[in-house]
């Protein structure tokens, strides 16, 4: 069965969902599962709700961007490179490099996140269209 849902097995042989295929960052050759980061940076306790997708770079072929909404009464995060929201807890490679703050993702009419949408906007903001097309050449 092909679900398109990355799983990793512990120990007992309980399957834990770790993310999508399309969802997958590449990063310098590693990969980098944005459900993963998102399960961490939900862990502090300025973040409502975050979504980490991958947008082109000409340097590692892809970089991470976090999308966060701050929790009620927490000041939302300005755009830009991100500071470390735990240090030493996350590796370098999975912290994201560029952060936003959105007022609301967009949503499919059953509820899910569209990266996709998320990765187009974030391309044409940060001016990756070159990026992009050194990527693919």
């Amino acid at each position: 069965m092909h679900t398109g849902d990355l799983a990793v097995m512990d120990a007992d042989g309980y399957l834990n969902i770790v993310g999508r295929i399309k969802d997958m960052v590449i990063r310098g050759g590693e990969n980098v599962y944005p459900r993963e980061v998102e399960e961490f940076l939900y862990t502090h306790p300025a973040i409502e709700d975050v979504q980490v997708i991958g947008v082109p770079d000409a340097r590692y072929g892809e970089e991470t961007v976090r999308l966060g909404q701050a929790a009620p009464g927490r000041r939302a995060e300005p755009g830009g490179r991100c500071g470390s929201s735990a240090p030493g807890r996350s590796p370098t490679s999975r912290s994201p490099g560029t952060c936003g703050s959105p007022t609301s993702f967009p949503m499919t009419v059953t509820g899910k996140v569209q990266k996709f949408v998320m990765r187009e906007v974030s391309v044409s903001e940060l001016d990756l269209g070159d990026a992009d097309r050194t990527r693919t050449a």
